[in-house]
């Protein structure tokens, strides 16, 4: 079982309605036309990343809570445009360089173990020139996102 992390780009108005009824989101996001971007299982080692480099942006806990069980996490365009402007001042080696795999490995930074060594920066890089690319773009089009954690 793995936890991973991933954003979908709906309107402000979408967003709207996914606050008044969680239900329809989560038939909304199955919409496999939407414009989405999973981090998959390195959205904590980005974050991580992000924090040593006291980059103010939380992946996980930014946003405000959409449903009960917190599985549904929405960003409005404002906020997503913040972001996006944080993130484009922010190239990966500003965050390469508080890559330790040992401290990742010791602080159980998810996925643990398995994953963290002297090639899982590659992954983390391509994940975050990604993430920084759909948050440009949602921006640019005045979007906002639903964050999806998924268990």
């Amino acid at each position: 079982m793995s936890t991973t992390l991933a954003f979908t780009q709906v309107t402000p108005g979408q967003l709207d309605r996914a606050i008044k009824d969680p239900e329809w989101a989560l038939e909304h996001l199955q919409d496999e036309d939407l414009p989405s971007y999973s981090l998959e299982k390195s959205w904590a080692g980005i974050q991580f990343l992000l924090d040593a480099a006291e980059v103010r942006i939380e992946l996980h806990e930014d946003g405000f809570i959409i449903d009960t069980d917190g599985v549904l996490s929405g960003w409005s365009d404002s906020m997503v445009a913040e972001a996006a402007t944080t993130l484009g001042a922010t190239p990966f080696e500003v965050l390469a360089g508080h890559y330790d795999p040992r401290r990742l490995s010791e602080q159980e930074v998810y996925p643990w173990r398995q994953f963290w060594d002297d090639d899982g920066i590659d992954d983390l890089r391509d994940d975050y020139v990604d993430l920084v690319e759909f948050f440009a773009e949602t921006a640019a089009a005045e979007g906002a996102l639903i964050r999806v954690i998924s268990f």
